[in-house]
C-alpha cells in the first residue's frame, strides 16, 4: 500500500477506539471543570466576602458588655467567632472524609457520594438566608455544615483528575478547573455587587441584600453541580468484603501506613499541609481583616474580591504556562515568596485606603489560583495507581481538612491582642516553613517512586 493510500485508509478499530476514548475523556474533563464552576461561588461570595463580616456583626449584636458571646457556655470574643467556626468545620470534615474516601475506593461510586456532599453543602448555604437578629449560633452551625461538605466533595472531585487526564496534561487540566471556578466567582460577584450597592432601589435592607447573596450561592452550587453529575462516570471495582463506612478510619490508617512506603509523597503532603493552611486562612479571613481592621466598607471588599477573581483566572493559566517552562515545584515556590510579601505588606497597610487594598488584592489574585492548581496537579503525579480516592482523601485533609490550625492561630491572636494586624502577620510562619519543606522534596524521584511516568518538566 502506498503512503498516500495509507493516509486515506479507513481508520482501524484500534484507532477508532482510541479516538472515542480521547473524546470521552475530553467530555469528562469539560464536566469536571463545572464542579469548580459550581462550588467556587461558595468559597468566594460566602466564605471570602459576605459571611465573615456579617456573622461577626450578628455576634457583636448578641455579645455582652465585654464583647463576648457564650456558645455552649464558652466565652468567645465576638470577633473571633467566625475563625473558630471555620476551625470546627475542618474538624468535622476530618471525621467524615476518611469514611467517604474509603467508600469511594471500595465501591468505585464516587458520583453519588459527590452528589450527596454537594447538595448538603448547597442546602446549608441556601439556609443562610434565615440569618438575622442575634442568630449567631445558627450562622456558625450552617457555616460548619457547608464548609465541611465542600471539603468532603472536593475529595471526590480531585480523585477524578488522575482518571480523566494523562500525566502530561494534568497541570493544564487542573489550572483550567481553577480558572472555571474563578470565572464563576467573578460573574456572581458582579451580580452581588449590583444587588448590594443598589439594595435601596430594589426595596431591600442591607441585611436582606447580604442574606440573598449568601443564599444565591447555595442555589448556584446546587444547579451547576448537575453538569459534572451528568458527564463524569464511575469506574466500578469489585466491592470489598467489609463495609466502607465502618472501615473508613481503618482505611485512613491503612493509607497512612501505605504512604510510609512512599515517604516522598508523604513529604510533599506535609509541605502542602503547612503552606496551604496559610493560603486557606488568608482567603477566609481577608474580608474580616478588611472590614474590622482597615475600616473598609462592604462595597470595597466585594470589588476587591472581584478583582481577585478576574486576575486569578489569568494567574492560574499563566502559572500553568510557567510550570510547563520551569516545572511545577519551582513555580509553586516562587508563589510562596509572593504570599509572604503579601502578608508583610498587609500588616503595614494603612486604614481607610482602598487603593492599597486593591493593590494587595491584585497580588493575591495573581498567585492564588496557580498555587492551588499546580499543587493539585503535582500531587496527582505522586499517587500510586488505583489508590486515587484514598490518597486524595489524605490530600483533601491537607487542603481543607487539616486547615484548622491557621484559623485557630488567627482567632487566638485576635482574642489575645485585639489586633487583626497581629493576627494576619502570624500567618507568615506557614509560608516560610512550607517553602522550606517543599524545597526539600525531590519531586522527580517522588513520581518515579510512586510508579508513575515522570513528565519532562515537573
Amino acid at each position: 500500500m502506498s503512503a498516500e493510500s495509507a493516509d486515506t485508509a479507513e481508520p482501524t478499530p484500534e484507532r477508532a477506539t482510541e479516538g472515542a476514548d480521547a473524546e470521552g475523556r475530553r467530555r469528562e474533563q469539560r464536566g469536571w471543570y463545572f464542579y469548580d464552576f459550581a462550588c467556587s461561588v461558595y468559597s468566594t461570595s460566602v466564605l471570602t466576602v459576605f459571611l465573615g463580616p456579617y456573622l461577626t456583626s450578628i455576634a457583636k449584636a448578641a455579645a455582652d458588655a465585654d464583647g463576648f458571646v457564650h456558645p455552649l457556655g464558652v466565652p468567645v470574643r465576638a470577633g473571633s467567632l467566625f475563625a473558630y467556626a471555620v476551625s470546627v468545620s475542618v474538624v468535622v470534615a476530618v471525621v467524615v472524609m476518611p469514611i467517604v474516601g474509603a467508600a469511594a475506593d471500595r465501591t468505585g461510586r464516587k458520583k453519588p457520594l459527590l452528589a450527596a456532599a454537594a447538595y448538603v453543602g448547597a442546602a446549608a448555604t441556601t439556609g443562610m438566608f434565615f440569618l438575622d437578629g442575634h442568630r449567631y449560633l445558627l450562622g456558625a452551625f450552617l457555616l460548619i455544615v457547608a464548609n465541611a461538605s465542600i471539603s468532603v466533595s472536593m475529595v471526590l472531585y480531585n480523585a477524578y483528575l488522575p482518571q480523566i487526564a494523562g500525566p502530561d496534561e494534568r497541570d493544564a487540566v487542573s489550572s483550567r478547573g481553577w480558572a472555571f471556578g474563578y470565572t464563576s466567582g467573578a460573574l456572581v460577584l458582579v451580580l452581588n455587587l449590583v444587588l448590594y450597592t443598589g439594595h435601596d432601589s430594589f426595596g431591600l435592607s442591607e441585611s436582606d441584600a447580604v442574606r440573598i447573596c449568601l443564599a444565591s450561592a447555595g442555589v448556584w452550587w446546587g444547579a451547576f453541580t448537575l453538569v459534572p453529575l451528568r458527564r463524569l462516570r464511575d469506574r466500578r471495582v469489585a466491592p470489598g468484603g467489609e463495609g466502607a463506612v465502618g472501615s473508613g478510619w481503618r482505611q485512613l490508617r491503612a493509607t497512612l501506613r501505605d504512604m510510609r512506603r512512599h515517604p516522598l509523597t508523604l513529604s510533599f503532603l506535609l509541605a502542602y499541609l503547612v503552606y496551604n493552611d496559610g493560603i486557606q486562612t488568608v482567603i477566609s479571613q481577608a474580608s474580616v481583616f478588611g472590614s474590622e481592621e482597615l475600616g473598609l466598607d462592604q462595597t470595597t471588599l466585594i470589588t476587591a474580591v472581584l478583582l481577585v477573581q478576574v486576575l486569578a483566572v489569568a494567574g492560574a493559566l499563566g502559572m500553568g504556562r510557567l510550570a510547563r517552562a520551569y516545572g511545577a515545584k519551582r513555580t509553586i515556590l516562587a508563589s510562596l515568596v509572593v504570599w509572604t510579601l503579601i502578608l508583610v505588606s498587609g500588616y503595614f497597610l494603612p486604614s481607610d485606603a482602598p487603593v492599597f487594598f486593591y493593590v494587595l488584592a491584585s497580588a493575591i489574585g495573581l498567585v492564588l489560583g496557580g498555587s492551588q492548581a499546580l499543587s493539585r496537579s503535582l500531587f496527582s503525579h505522586l499517587v500510586p495507581r488505583g489508590k486515587e480516592a484514598e490518597y486524595f482523601s489524605a490530600y483533601e485533609m491537607s487542603d481543607r481538612g487539616l486547615s484548622w490550625l491557621g484559623p485557630l492561630v488567627f482567632g487566638l491572636a485576635y482574642q489575645l491582642t485585639g489586633s487583626y494586624r497581629d493576627a494576619i502577620i502570624s500567618l507568615v510562619i506557614f509560608f516560610v516553613i512550607g517553602s522550606v519543606l517543599l524545597a526539600r522534596v525531590p519531586v522527580r524521584q517522588a513520581v518515579a517512586a510512586a510508579g508513575n511516568p515522570v513528565p519532562e518538566r515537573i
